[in-house]
């Protein structure tokens, strides 16, 4: 997911350009650059890699001027050099762009048709051109931009400057996320309103097919009929120091801390402790009619939504269906009336799943939806907007966001069953309990951070790892061999213990560790069977559960990570936190970018 950031000044802007793309960083990109506006010319600089190699740029050849367009960029079309950066240009526009214009094949045969020169490999440069046809045969910017953004399919937010108007900015915005900023004789884009923190905390969100022209004196916003619109302006509550690391190495070290506090401020928004109630927001519609679930999502809050589809189906006993958001709407799933469809997203932006979101309201279904962006696309769009409050999560691999996705659903859950007449009051008050026990469950489980790193040195050499989990710790199989993926590139694969005999028991060798979740419980002797498959093969086996279970089972084991004895319910949330560990100091022994990991965008807003 690229970054925007643009400033229409009052004094050079470059640094303050370079310093939101920096704020950004987390979202994944793989060059950076700015243009400035300055003595009647367009000063760009740009450079692959990252946002360093760029600020090196700057400093060997500035850019001058007080109004300017800056981006991160996570390639699509054209590998991520120089040349392929952002922004792009002609001689009278410069323009930056997240998102995929899906046609630009046949609007890039027309320009050549046309005798246009075209410099890169992107989708980008394609829309500059567009743009700047219109303002070198004597259009206004806002006339030339009318003109081109119904011409344009797919998914985009742009940022646009004119060298020959050094006072205004075109933004306009269809399937991905830009704000405005407004500030004390300056004016501002961004993507998120994080990249403006430190210059402002107020701020419009742009509605899907709006596009706004920026001045000094502020913003004139258009809907896609370009009709004058006004957009609220409202108070970000982000703070600047949201991307600082304090203490920690990373910012997935720090998330991954901040997790009993962000799961006590998510639930305190979800149960009221001296009724021992669950309470939802308010909604327009009645769940004890609801007759099904579907929950769509992808990567990690696919897995959470598995978690969730065990406890609807325990609690609520309503049957639930899951997809995955890229593949949803492709195989024309039957939607049923008097159904819910739950999406669950961090960014609330992720190209697929909005897609899928509007496939189901087409389709008559309910929408709630589980995000931690409440004013992003699709907390605007639906009928039950569930926030998870974790606060800006910096890291591209989710940790906190994930736990708190798990609180909500678990409280999500509980509710449905009591407005469907599945639990009682007596068992909704223990439900309460339970996860108010949560945030310092979490705590005692961090405490065991040091054990797990000094056991990173076992796994970080292995070039394959399997996890296994029975129940809700299946899709914390999934979930663990997804972090370990991600940030320290060793293959690594999840499966539901049962069906390890089922294929996976041929990859097991001494050099393949497995990593087992398993607390005691009614199917922790299934599990020890399973283990025990995995030793007669020379496997190792890293045994994660509580000392019950250890004392069990962990004889033999090759090492062991020992978690406090915990409800069922919140297993799932206590358990997150080995395996994020565990992924985190395999990574640091390995020495990758535990941040940014290679070719990863924190919210992908491409199909």
């Amino acid at each position: 997911m690229c970054g925007i950031i643009g400033i229409v000044g009052k004094e050079d802007v470059a640094e303050r350009l370079v310093d939101g793309l920096r704020r950004m960083e987390y979202r994944g990109y793989d060059s950076a650059g700015v243009c400035t506006v300055h003595d009647g010319a367009l000063v760009r600089r740009r450079a692959p890699g990252k946002l360093n190699h760029l600020v090196k740029e700057l400093a060997g050849n500035p850019a001058p001027g007080t109004i300017g367009i800056a981006h991160t960029r996570w390639a699509t079309h054209g590998a991520p050099t120089a040349n392929n950066a952002h922004p792009h240009a002609t001689g009278e526009v410069a323009l930056v762009h997240n998102g995929i214009i899906e046609n630009f094949k046949p609007l890039r045969d027309g320009l050549l048709a046309r005798g246009r020169t075209i410099e890169s490999e992107t989708d980008t440069e394609i829309v500059a051109h567009l743009v700047s046809e219109h303002v070198e045969a004597g259009a206004t910017p806002e006339e030339a931009v009318k003109a081109v953004l119904p011409i344009l399919r797919g998914a985009f937010a742009l940022a646009i400057a004119f060298r020959q108007h050094p006072d205004l900015l075109i933004g306009a915005r269809l399937g991905s996320p830009l704000v405005v900023g407004y500030g004390e004789g300056e004016t501002y884009l961004g993507s998120d309103a994080l990249a403006l923190a430190p210059l402002t905390q107020r701020i419009s969100y742009l509605d899907e097919g709006d596009w706004v022209v920026i001045t000094r004196d502020g913003a004139r916003i258009f809907d896609r009929d370009n009709n004058p619109v006004e957009r609220e302006i409202v108070r970000s509550g982000v703070s600047a120091a949201a991307v600082e690391k304090g203490p920690y190495r990373h910012f997935m070290l720090k998330e991954i801390f901040e997790q009993p506090t962000v799961v006590a401020q998510t639930l305190r928004s979800y149960i009221r402790p001296v009724e021992q109630q669950v309470a939802l927001p308010q909604m327009d519609f009645d769940l004890s009619t609801i007759n099904r679930v579907t929950i769509v999502a992808c990567g990690t809050s696919f897995y959470a939504g598995m978690v969730a589809k065990y406890w609807f189906e325990q609690f609520a006993r309503v049957p639930v269906d899951i997809d995955v958001a890229s593949e949803f709407r492709y195989r024309d799933p039957v939607l049923e009336p008097g159904g819910l469809a739950l999406f669950i997203s961090q960014s609330g932006e992720t190209a697929d799943t909005l897609a899928a979101l509007r496939h189901a309201r087409a389709e008559g279904q309910k929408i709630a939806v589980v995000v931690n962006v409440p004013t992003s696309s699709m907390a605007r769009e639906a009928d039950l907007l569930l926030p998870t409050h974790a606060g800006p999560e910096i890291g591209v691999a989710s940790t906190k966001a994930f736990t708190c996705q798990l609180a909500v659903l678990a409280a999500l859950a509980a509710h449905l069953a009591v407005k469907r007449g599945r639990m009682t009051r007596d068992e909704e008050r223990e439900i309460v309990h339970h996860l108010t026990e949560a945030p310092a469950a979490l705590n005692a489980a961090l405490a065991y951070d040091e054990a797990i790193a000094g056991m990173a040195h076992l796994i970080a050499p292995a070039r394959d790892v399997l996890y296994l989990g029975r129940g809700p710790d299946y899709p914390l199989a999934l979930e663990g061999a997804l972090k370990l993926k991600e940030i320290s590139y060793i293959h690594a694969e999840g499966y539901a213990s049962g069906e390890m005999k089922h294929g996976p028991i041929a990859l097991i060798d001494e050099a393949v560790p497995v990593i087992v979740l398993a607390p005691s419980g009614p199917l922790f002797e299934k599990t020890v069977s399973n283990m025990q498959e995995v030793r007669a093969r020379g496997g190792k086996i890293v045994l994660i559960s509580d000392a019950e279970g250890l004392a069990e089972a962990g004889e033999g084991c090759m090492a062991t990570i020992e978690m406090p004895k915990v409800h069922p319910l919140i297993a799932p949330l206590v358990y997150a936190v080995p395996v994020q560990l565990l992924a985190y100091h395999v990574a640091v022994a390995k020495g990758t970018d535990v941040d940014q990991p290679r070719n990863l965008a924190k919210s992908v807003t491409v199909e």
